[in-house]
């Protein structure tokens, strides 16, 4: 699954809204049918978005004949009421006679059936769930993304497990092992705390992906905004990250600044893809091993296991990338018994 770019706002949950109202209240035309393929199209995610949404609504339907006889009921005192002030300003102005078909009309009907949908619009909105317990998790080549409740967008990379705990005063993520990209919906008075097996992030609002397999791997890699980060192998005052930042802890704490290519290469997994830059053969197989769950299929000689791989590769395409070490590093893969492949020095030609 590809991963979007796109965070959610209040804008956009308002807009699922409103289409959700629509939706439930009547048959939208061909120009609304095209505005909201429109707006679907503009971020994968909005279609989850308004599927919640419309679920509430379907749960608020039957209270939507009474919301518009409601609606139309005031229309109509308040046009009474005009047409009583209307009356009594007449006694001293000539005469004028008003058209009947003037006091109702599809016009009116449509406005009364608009402040009704809007009406259901803000209930849906009031409605919406504000807390969440759920746990997510990726098998092996599987990637995936998800919309949390509070708006917060996650995109898991393979073999990732996550549990989340939205509440009312804070919200908090547990990354049990694995890697994961948030973009989390600003919201000062609820921090975003995320805890992994080798430290914790703190944020408010901000865009950033995570790393940690264990107790001595953490890395954090900040897109926009700030972090604050506290790796257990470091414990004191938390490492803030700004733009740009990735944090690596293992054995000791490093920071380093990425480029604007490196930042993109680092978050490469989110395209399904990995970028390798003089990685030793050994790692570079390591890493195609884990995300496709096949540790142990892999083996590579004490005399390839060191050459240095370099570039661009698909994660989901192991031959393709053999093929490319085979050219550009002189090796051979052979295909043993079963799955196993052995990475070993070609023969001299």
């Amino acid at each position: 699954m590809n991963a979007s770019d796109h965070t959610f706002n209040p804008e956009a949950e308002e807009q699922a809204a409103l289409w959700a109202a629509r939706l439930d209240g009547s048959e939208l035309t061909a120009a609304q049918l095209a505005e909201l393929e429109t707006w679907l199209a503009e971020n994968p995610a909005h279609r989850t978005l308004l599927s919640q949404y419309t679920q509430l609504s379907a749960d608020l339907e039957e209270h939507f004949p009474a919301l518009l006889e409601a609606s139309a009921a005031h229309a109509e005192q308040a046009e009474q009421a005009g047409r009583t002030r209307a009356v009594e300003e007449s006694e001293t102005a000539p005469e004028v006679v008003v058209p009947m078909r003037t006091l109702w009309s599809p016009r009116r009907a449509a406005g009364w059936t608009l402040a009704a949908a809007a009406v259901v619009a803000g209930l849906v909105w009031l409605a919406r769930p504000r807390h969440q317990s759920e746990v997510f998790v990726t098998a092996a080549a599987e990637r995936r993304s998800v919309t949390l409740v509070d708006g917060s967008q996650v995109e898991l990379n393979a073999r990732t497990r996550l549990q989340v705990d939205i509440g009312g005063a804070e919200r908090h993520v547990r990354l049990a092992g694995g890697e994961a990209f948030f973009t989390v919906s600003k919201d000062p008075k609820r921090p975003f705390m995320i805890e992994t097996p080798a430290g914790s992030v703190r944020v408010t609002g901000t865009v950033f992906g995570v790393h940690s397999e264990a107790a001595s791997d953490l890395a954090v890699t900040v897109v926009e905004g700030s972090v604050l980060v506290r790796p257990d192998v470091a414990p004191g005052a938390p490492v803030s990250l700004h733009a740009g930042d990735r944090l690596i802890a293992g054995t000791s704490v490093a920071v380093q600044k990425l480029s604007a290519d490196e930042l993109r290469d680092a978050l490469a997994w989110r395209k399904g893809q990995i970028v390798f830059d003089h990685v030793p053969l050994r790692e570079a197989l390591a890493r195609f091993a884990h995300y496709q769950g096949r540790e142990g299929d892999f083996t590579v000689t004490a005399a390839a296991a060191e050459l240095q791989v370099s570039g661009l590769y698909s994660l989901d395409d192991v031959d393709g990338f053999l093929a490319g070490i085979e050219q550009s590093l002189r090796v051979k893969a052979t295909h043993e018994r079963g799955t196993g492949i052995r990475v070993d020095l070609a023969e001299p030609r």
